[in-house]
């Protein structure tokens, strides 16, 4: 058996089925995220309003006039980008009309809107970010080396690394869950989406955000085995 395979599963089946379970759990939302989409984004929305222009109607009626929409190549690859201000939508929400590119924009517009009013854990994920992707990046080689040099302090400053990538992936949840409650509440209030129609874009950000529930399933269950890990090897 290889030293590393030896190394970070310790011999355990339980821990191996348990990431299994976690990495299934990923790759079912991310289909289901791009079914569900590719679904509605066959049901045009009653007043024909592009991705763009639902978006364009939500920042503004936020006071949200600076905030710039453009158009980026692939698909759900939209994002918000606090640091140039700008929403960014795919070629599949841009310039379509449909249920699912509606939702999909003004989710993004909720994560402007987050930002606008200084909504705590959208704040707070940006405040560990730098060290998160510095941490994320250390947090293995030093576990790794930790170990092998029966060194577990090293060992331990490698899994508290990896413990703030996991509570990073944890603040995430209520970012995106806020802003799927703010997409859709803004969604219905302005009457830009039916009921029925509203229930069709509930259901692709929900779909979405089991994305991120499945993220912190793998993040939380790799923290758990590197913990058991190192403290086994501290004994």
């Amino acid at each position: 058996m290889p030293y590393y395979y030896s190394l970070y599963y310790g011999g355990d089946a339980i821990w191996v089925v348990l990431m299994l379970v976690a990495y299934v759990f990923t790759l079912i939302a991310q289909v289901k995220v791009k079914s569900t989409f590719n679904k509605y984004s066959k049901h045009k929305s009653a007043r024909a309003l592009t991705g763009a222009q639902a978006a364009r109607m939500i920042l503004d009626r936020n006071g949200l006039r600076n905030v710039r929409i453009e158009r980026v190549s692939g698909s759900l690859s939209d994002h918000y980008d606090p640091k140039a201000n700008v929403v960014r939508l795919s070629d599949t929400v841009h310039d379509n009309d449909s249920i699912a590119a509606i939702g999909v924009a003004a989710h993004e517009c909720g994560h402007a809107v987050q930002y606008a009013v200084g909504y705590g854990p959208i704040r707070l994920r940006m405040a560990i970010l730098p060290v998160t992707q510095f941490g994320s990046s250390l947090a293995f080689p030093l576990i790794f080396i930790g170990l092998l040099l029966q060194f577990t302090g090293l060992a331990y400053l490698g899994v508290a690394l990896f413990a703030l990538a996991t509570f990073f992936q944890l603040v995430t949840l209520p970012v995106e869950f806020n802003a799927s409650s703010r997409a859709l509440a803004v969604l219905s209030d302005y009457g830009t989406l039916d009921d029925d129609e509203l229930r069709g874009a509930k259901k692709v950000l929900s779909a979405a955000a089991m994305t991120y529930v499945a993220a912190l399933a793998v993040s939380l269950t790799n923290l758990l085995r590197l913990l058991s890990m190192v403290n086994r090897r501290n004994r």
